[in-house]
């Protein structure tokens, strides 16, 4: 269940075009690719364990209105802004153009708008329809996965392409930052939850046994993503000559299958990956509306046609804008994901806990922002002597400090506590 929860289209687009374009330099920027999108997800499922409470518990020494924005920020990535449409997109590249071609604006209008009117009906439903789709859907798609693992192994279709960008200076960096885009660690945020309350339904209620089996979850499914990861990587660096260049990893995947395995292959591919867009779309969209609905009382329904018609409305500016959209936005925001996490293993370490999440959470933000105006590029010179600042980790070494200093600070006295 575990390692369904984060394979989904988008984790299948990204790791072939960092392949492409990292050319010789595969193997660094692999590995940085690795740490974001399986390492980071899987830490902060323990950590929201740790905590207790799911959101609540991890968010308990901020402001509430602090953790609601922060939270609200996090369902609108990987929802109606971002990782939702994406879905559509994904869908349309892979599922459709292989067979129809460029069709235009006016197509992918047509298409986003049924994709998402049949996500909004099922998801009216609230997903029930979702769980025997599922049960099929996943392990076929692994198996999918695993034959074209095989294939690019055993018989490789195309030669490797030069590096290119900043793969040629920095690959373990960039690929680490490719790594954001999977939006996994966000997701786990929200859903680490859920997997410690499937424990608690399955008679798994102290605290070291969920440790243990969320380990054991954890390396099941990291091992499934890192398989799944090295073998879309090792594709996409073989695959020049199969494509000469590539705006997405859609692109690559499909000609890739298309060479190994003919149109019988392409035609699987196109239906699983539909499927597999289209679950993901309903539970999405369904999860940020039954939030929102939560938080501000609006029907859930009205919420759920909402949320499909926006995410109809954000698909139509095409995959690669999307994605090029959302880096920035995730380069400013992932900071804060990966801070929160570390104050939630390192939080009895420090003398006052609530001043040390405040301090290093708005550290991590304000840098992460400046990180984001760089990745939007936006010429920032003026911030160009801070450590890691080209790199797109100014972030780091402040927060890093502030949790150091957190540790320093010694506890109030109770006549300190008093006064104060």
């Amino acid at each position: 269940m575990t390692f369904a929860f984060y394979l989904g289209a988008g984790n299948i687009i990204f790791p072939p075009l960092a392949g492409f374009l990292a050319g010789e330099h595969m193997t660094l920027a692999m590995f940085g690719f690795l740490v974001t999108a399986v390492g980071l997800p899987l830490v902060t499922i323990i950590a929201v364990a740790k905590a207790g409470d799911g959101w609540a518990g991890m968010t308990r020494l901020l402001p509430a209105g602090v953790a609601t924005v922060l939270a609200v920020a996090i369902y609108i990535i990987i929802g109606p802004a971002f990782a939702a449409p994406r879905t559509g997109l994904v869908a349309y590249e892979m599922g459709l153009k292989p067979f129809l071609g460029e069709m235009g604006q006016e197509g992918l209008i047509l298409y986003t708008l049924i994709f998402f009117g049949l996500a909004i009906l099922v998801s009216l439903n609230q997903g029930k329809l979702m769980d025997a789709v599922g049960k099929v859907l996943t392990p076929v798609l692994i198996v999918l996965l695993l034959a074209l693992a095989a294939g690019v192994l055993i018989a490789p279709q195309g030669t490797m392409p030069e590096a290119s960008g900043d793969y040629l200076s920095t690959p373990f960096i960039k690929g680490m930052l490719e790594g954001y885009n999977t939006m996994d660690t966000l997701a786990s945020l929200m859903f680490g939850a859920l997997i410690v309350d499937l424990l608690r339904q399955k008679g798994v209620t102290d605290y070291r046994s969920q440790f243990k089996y969320l380990a054991i979850a954890g390396t099941i499914s990291a091992t499934g993503l890192c398989v799944v990861y090295v073998s879309l990587f090792q594709l996409g660096n073989t695959a020049l000559g199969v494509v000469s260049e590539a705006s997405n990893g859609g692109v690559i995947v499909s000609a890739y299958v298309l060479s190994l395995f003919g149109q019988p292959g392409q035609l699987i591919l196109a239906g699983i990956i539909t499927l597999a867009c289209f679950t993901t779309a309903v539970g999405l969209i369904s999860a940020c509306s039954d939030y929102f609905h939560n938080l501000t009382g609006v029907s859930y329904r009205k919420l759920v046609v909402l949320m499909g018609a926006i995410c109809a409305l954000v698909a139509n500016v095409g995959l690669s804008q999307l994605i090029s959209l959302s880096i920035p936005v995730l380069v400013a925001i992932y900071p804060v994901a990966v801070a929160l996490v570390v104050l939630t293993f390192l939080k009895e370490q420090f003398g006052r806990p609530t001043l040390t999440f405040r301090l290093v959470l708005t550290i991590a933000f304000l840098f992460g922002c400046l990180d984001g105006l760089g990745a939007a590029g936006v010429k920032m010179d003026t911030f160009s002597f801070l450590p890691l600042f080209d790199k797109g980790l100014a972030w780091l070494l402040p927060t890093l400090a502030a949790c150091g200093l957190g540790m320093l600070v010694r506890p109030r006295t109770p006549v300190e506590a008093k006064t104060a």
